[in-house]
């Protein structure tokens, strides 16, 4: 156990956590929301600091990450935690029940990096938020041994250690649900506007890729892709978005997400957005030049990169993202 950060002490030896937007007042010898955040006697501690309940080498796209060094592999690790409960949850066996854990240090997430010449690491797999002190050591030790980081996140954190987190976060890909704040409040135990803030903070401080699972007959209509269309967009036109299809899982048995409704996102989401891909289907998702159409990157069993830096190779358009390690 460590200490938590972003925390302050209240009567009676409750604590309030200052980490997320839910910031649970927690009673003695109790926990958060998150289930990992515990009151001890007046200090509240992370109960699974430096415990991971996987750890793997992944292709980087697989995060999902298109436009962050496409082609490399990651080594992912993720906690038994997650300050989120929706009910279309699609790994809820590791993110709302207890797993086993294997104990890990920074030094040997930085130790299995050399070993297998992996320049990247990813927090993902449930909620990284709920991970925050380790995070932040691991991507401090990380960076300065010239080691990128990756969180894969629902974006539910407070912005004051959002913003102690980011120098030491190199890319994020943004789980954005839906833009109903009813969704958020009655199917994740949640309110939108701090993840909205999350995305337009982040933006400005490292990459972002942005999904958005579209629930059948909850988040799929055309409003509410054009809305989540529209948000991006203001943020910036050349963020990735990932449509991802949902199927039955946890507490919601609606039907999967038809595929007619996962086109018709892409569809509507491209008019307004440079680039655009499709998850869990099988279709293409190669990466296209926005301004001339050139194929710039070629996804399959084996992939192959076209770029002049960051640069189409045949009209010069600026491609967001990065692409030589």
């Amino acid at each position: 156990m460590k200490e938590a950060k972003h925390y302050i002490k209240i009567k009676k030896e409750h604590v309030q956590c200052k980490l997320c937007p839910h910031e649970c007042i927690i009673s003695p010898q109790n926990v958060g929301i998150c289930r990992v955040r515990k009151n001890i006697e007046g200090v509240l501690y992370s109960t699974n600091y430096g415990k991971t309940m996987s750890l793997s080498i992944d292709p980087i796209e697989k995060k999902p990450l298109f436009h962050f060094y496409p082609g490399e592999q990651i080594i992912s690790i993720g906690p038994n935690a997650c300050n989120l409960s929706c009910k279309f949850c699609q790994n809820y066996r590791s993110s709302q029940q207890k797993v086993p854990t294997t104990a890990v240090t920074s030094g040997k997430i930085l130790e299995l990096c050399k070993n297998h010449l992996s320049k990247f690491v990813a927090f993902t797999y449930t909620e990284p938020t709920t991970w925050f002190e380790f995070v932040l050591d691991t991507a401090k030790l990380l960076h300065e041994n010239g080691i990128k980081t990756v969180m894969v996140t629902n974006g539910y954190i407070n912005q004051k250690p959002l913003e102690e987190l980011l120098p030491y976060i190199d890319a994020m890909n943004i789980d954005l649900k839906s833009m109903q704040n009813d969704f958020y409040k009655n199917i994740c135990n949640a309110t939108l506007k701090p993840v909205l803030d999350t995305i337009r903070t982040a933006a400005k401080k490292c990459h972002i890729e942005i999904t958005n699972l579209l629930v059948t007959e909850h988040n799929d209509s055309d409003e509410q892709i054009q809305k989540v269309t529209d948000y991006i967009a203001q943020v910036n036109k050349d963020i990735p978005v990932h449509f991802s299809r949902y199927f039955p899982m946890y507490k919601m048995d609606d039907p999967p997400t038809p595929i007619q409704r996962l086109n018709k996102a892409k569809q509507i989401a491209e008019q307004k957005l440079s680039y655009v891909y499709l998850g869990n289907i099988h279709t293409k998702k190669d990466t296209n030049c926005p301004k001339c159409g050139f194929k710039l990157i070629k996804r399959g069993f084996t992939s192959s990169i076209d770029l002049t830096g960051n640069q189409c190779p045949q009209c010069g358009h600026e491609i967001y993202g990065k692409f030589t390690s």
